[in-house]
């Protein structure tokens, strides 16, 4: 998809129901455009930031189950793909001990059979075909299948 093309994408509704600036009930009764009123049904309250409901709201053509902010062994994850596949979105605080204790929480998922993809902030928003193909290809594998 090119820049100059995208699709509305879910953020903003996410980020207002987690912090309860507004209520889906009172919204889902208001008068809204047929894309807001569908945006708002797929937002969810639980995407820590707006990059996570980008990153969703750009794969919900795939039809594969992705869930965002799964507790896995002790953490939580940005997104669980399938039963297998974690996607994770770091942002510019990933370093020094919360670097740390991200590779070590990797580790831990890999040995117990999940697949981790990290991805940062500028491959998310200006390398966006890269990064699709890199889950692509990890989907095709069966990466994201239960062994």
């Amino acid at each position: 998809m090119s820049a100059h093309h995208r699709m509305p994408d879910t953020s903003a509704w996410e980020s207002a129901l987690k912090k309860g600036l507004v209520d889906r009930g009172v919204l889902s009764r208001a008068s809204l455009p047929p894309d807001a009123r569908r945006m708002l049904r797929e937002a969810t309250p639980f995407a820590d930031a707006g990059t996570e409901s980008i990153f969703r709201t750009r794969l919900r053509w795939l039809g594969v189950r992705i869930v965002p902010q799964v507790w896995l062994h002790g953490h939580a994850v940005d997104f669980l793909i399938g039963d297998r596949l974690v996607v994770q979105i770091d942002g510019g605080h990933h370093v020094g001990t919360q670097r740390t204790s991200d590779i070590h929480h990797d580790a831990v998922l890999k040995l117990h059979g999940y697949h981790v993809i990290r991805i940062g902030y500028d491959q998310l928003m200006n390398h966006w075909p890269e990064v699709q193909r890199i889950i692509l290809a990890a989907i095709a594998q069966g990466l994201h299948l239960a062994a």
